[in-house]
């Protein structure tokens, strides 16, 4: 017997804005499901899917999980994240060589510092 990770499900207001924002964050493509629920597909090697599930209640707390990202270039990465909508938070990290964003719903997410 055995499992296989195929899903990421993230609880959000607005699933379908969430979704959407981080499809063109990662380049996923979006679907809905049958249930109602929001998909973004990962390409072949790229990790599980995302599911965004609609919850009544406001993110509240820092996350208890949360995502990193290593980029080519951490500079362009963050610069195309906060254009995109995301913005800076301070979980206490202080000064590290990765940068700590939030996504349009507040959840934290890192892009590292480039891998050389």
């Amino acid at each position: 017997m055995g499992v296989r990770f195929s899903e990421i499900c993230i609880d959000a207001a607005d699933i379908h804005e969430l979704a959407s924002w981080w499809s063109r964050f990662l380049g996923w493509p979006k679907e809905d499901t049958d249930d109602g629920d929001v998909l973004l597909r990962a390409p072949d090697g790229a990790g599980p899917n995302w599911l965004f599930l609609a919850v009544p209640d406001d993110k509240v707390v820092k996350n208890r999980i949360h995502f990193d990202f290593t980029p080519d270039d951490q500079d362009a990465e963050v610069a195309r994240a906060i254009a995109l909508g995301a913005r800076h938070v301070d979980i206490g990290q202080g000064e590290q060589s990765w940068v700590v964003l939030a996504d349009p719903e507040g959840n934290e997410f890192c892009i590292l510092a480039a891998e050389e």
